[in-house]
């Protein structure tokens, strides 16, 4: 497969697939699976909506761009969702552009391509000893993943990709190292009981893994880790609805829980953006404004109680 840049335009109708193809082909090839895979599902779902094999780029214009964004909204995806696929189709787009394989017809000026506030994710710190302290059958879905679950609040709000990419050699004298798959950032968590008790639990003398989410005898980890990773958060819904939460119960929930609660305790806004491993504290700024607003209601309601 020859490389984006010697790619050569045919008779100036190449083909806006054809083009994205090259590039998820160069993010494999790099290995950044993750972002090939949200570049196959942007491609996915615009060549559902053209129903045709070929996409010249001269065809590519505001206004079928504007349908498809309409085609979307009627389909009932959420505006972030659709600002995801069209970003990701402006920026393939505009790389195009800047190999002069098509003029700039600037398809993307009156779709959506912004960020919603993220929903609330977090729970409080009362919800988070419930979970603890419910009782499952010990093998159970909802047992591994409650205690996932848990461990990820342990450890600051771990990703589950990186709990399970977790190996036995990362921990060492009381301290827990790894470098997050989204950023490639090291971290550092000193281990604690909690997280030991969770740990023993599964332990297999014959894995490498800490946690048994990966197999050793098993190469196609992204399967495994996409399989467990719907199977876990499947589980948690089921014991969010036991709880009664007014949100879906997800791994996410013990990411945004850690952060919220650490704000909530007055934990420095400097000490939560390094605990999570964000790249600076305008990220986690970001994160937490759109955690909730319990505090801006609490506050509210004390003014109008006082009235």
């Amino acid at each position: 497969m020859k490389s984006v840049n010697t790619l050569k335009p045919k008779g100036g109708k190449e083909c806006f697939f054809e083009f994205m193809d090259s590039i998820i082909n160069e993010l494999h090839k790099l290995e950044k699976t993750r972002t090939a895979e949200t570049y196959t599902s942007a491609r996915r779902s615009l060549r559902k909506f053209y129903k045709q094999k070929n996409l010249p780029f001269y065809k590519l214009d505001a206004q079928l761009i504007h349908s498809y964004q309409s085609h979307l909204i009627q389909k009932g995806l959420s505006m972030n969702t659709i600002s995801f696929y069209n970003r990701i189709l402006r920026a393939t787009y505009n790389r195009a552009v800047s190999q002069n394989r098509t003029k700039n017809r600037h398809p993307f000026k009156e779709v959506y391509t912004g960020v919603d506030k993220t929903l609330k994710r977090s729970v409080p710190i009362s919800c988070i000893k419930k979970i603890k302290q419910m009782k499952f059958i010990e093998g159970s879905c909802e047992d591994f993943a409650r205690d996932i679950f848990m461990f990820s609040f342990y450890t600051r709000g771990m990703s589950f990709i990186d709990i399970a990419y977790l190996q036995k050699k990362d921990l060492k004298n009381g301290i827990l190292t790894y470098r997050r798959k989204k950023t490639g950032q090291l971290l550092f968590i000193r281990w604690e009981q909690c997280m030991e008790n969770i740990v023993l639990k599964y332990y297999d003398n014959e894995s490498q893994y800490l946690l048994p989410i990966l197999n050793n005898n098993n190469r196609d980890t992204r399967k495994q880790y996409i399989y467990t990773a719907h199977r876990v958060n499947q589980a948690l819904k089921k014991i969010g609805k036991r709880l009664n939460l007014d949100i879906p119960l997800t791994m996410y929930v013990a990411r945004h829980s850690w952060a919220s609660i650490a704000q909530n305790k007055n934990i420095p806004l400097s000490i939560i953006s390094k605990g999570m491993g964000h790249d600076s504290e305008e990220t986690t700024k970001i994160y937490l404004n759109s955690l909730d607003n319990n505090r801006i209601d609490n506050a509210n309601n004390k003014i109008i109680r006082s009235l």
